[in-house]
């Protein structure tokens, strides 16, 4: 049965998205792959084999548009607080954390921050269906 392997997202500015998701997520960079008109950049962190991978399209001076139709990346963890005060330590202006009730239960307890090309990140604290 395929399983899920990676996710791709276009970038302007190599060196910018590598550092932020490095600094925020503890993401290293697992292969690098230089083409004539873009890079390839497989990025994932140290207890999981899913990949982001970063497009770099050479030449590319505009921010892509996002257009409606992306909706973000999901990354659990164990300390919600302490990720949230230490994103905001780092000046990456986290937005405020959230619990997300349903049937008078949590289900979700969770906060958004956003990458330098303008996509959003959810970050949940590990409970429930979110491990």
């Amino acid at each position: 049965m395929p399983k899920p392997i990676h996710t791709m997202i276009r970038v302007l500015d190599e060196n910018r998205s590598v550092k932020f998701y490095q600094d925020a997520f503890s993401m290293i960079v697992e292969d690098r792959f230089e083409f004539d008109s873009f890079t390839l950049i497989y990025l994932r962190t140290q207890d999981s084999s899913f990949e982001l991978e970063l497009t770099i399209n050479k030449g590319r001076t505009e921010p892509y548009d996002l257009g409606d139709g992306y909706g973000h990346i999901a990354l659990v963890t164990e300390d919600l607080a302490g990720d949230h005060s230490r994103l905001t330590d780092l000046g990456l202006e986290p937005r405020d954390i959230v619990e997300f009730e349903r049937d008078g239960a949590l289900l979700a307890k969770f906060f958004f921050v956003q990458d330098p090309d303008g996509y959003q990140i959810e970050v949940l604290q590990k409970h429930g269906r979110y491990r």
